[in-house]
């Protein structure tokens, strides 16, 4: 076990290094694509100099925590899935941008998992479609509070956890935003009515549960 542990951790590694550098690649072409949409077309290089570094670390932390949790094909999705988040936290608390490129990747794998497991299958799907609804209400009474990144990134998230863990990965990322929502009203970051990105905290709830 303890040999299976170090070569995992030796490989686990290498492709940490791997995702942080082709990630991070990956996101400065869409910002060249998607440059019109940017929030801050102007700081893509300063809000983003940290990026490799906090990619792969916390695709390494993801992936060890992971080993001890999941094994198998589960493994394997999870990895996945947690790069994707990883990637669309970067780029939404970077330019408040959550890009198809990656949702529609994160969908296939949701629908890949529903066909691996049908058993399941029929709850995720009324999850995904129930998430996507809530959302897509949140944000017209919002006015614009969450964008369709959200409403998507939500819906996509429904394929992987189902209903009762979809719940719990949004009050988490409810709380964590509300936290950090409060944190810049006292810092004098945002204004009230000022919006902030969420999917970062979504996602983050979601490689929690």
């Amino acid at each position: 076990m303890d040999y299976f542990l170090i070569a995992y951790g030796a490989l686990l590694l290498a492709l940490s290094f791997f995702f942080g550098k082709y990630g991070s690649l990956w996101i400065d072409r869409l910002y060249l694509k998607n440059h019109s949409i940017l929030s801050f077309p102007d700081a893509v290089g300063s809000r983003a100099r940290y990026r490799v570094k906090l990619l792969t670390l916390l695709f390494f932390l993801t992936g060890i925590r992971l080993f001890f949790v999941s094994q198998g094909i589960i493994l394997v999705l999870s990895l996945a899935l947690c790069g994707l988040l990883l990637l669309i936290i970067a780029t939404d608390f970077e330019q408040y941008c959550i890009f198809n490129d990656m949702i529609i990747p994160l969908a296939a794998g949701g629908v890949l998992c529903c066909a691996l497991f049908l058993p399941i299958a029929i709850d995720h799907l009324i999850s995904a479609a129930a998430g996507g609804v809530l959302f897509l209400i949140i944000a017209i009474l919002s006015r614009g509070a969450l964008g369709g990144g959200d409403i998507k990134l939500m819906a996509v998230i429904g394929f992987f956890l189902g209903w009762k863990m979809s719940l719990t990965a949004f009050m988490l990322a409810v709380f964590s935003g509300g936290i950090y929502g409060i944190g810049l009203l006292l810092s004098k970051k945002k204004g009230a009515k000022e919006h902030f990105a969420f999917g970062p905290f979504l996602c983050a709830g979601t490689a929690l549960t």
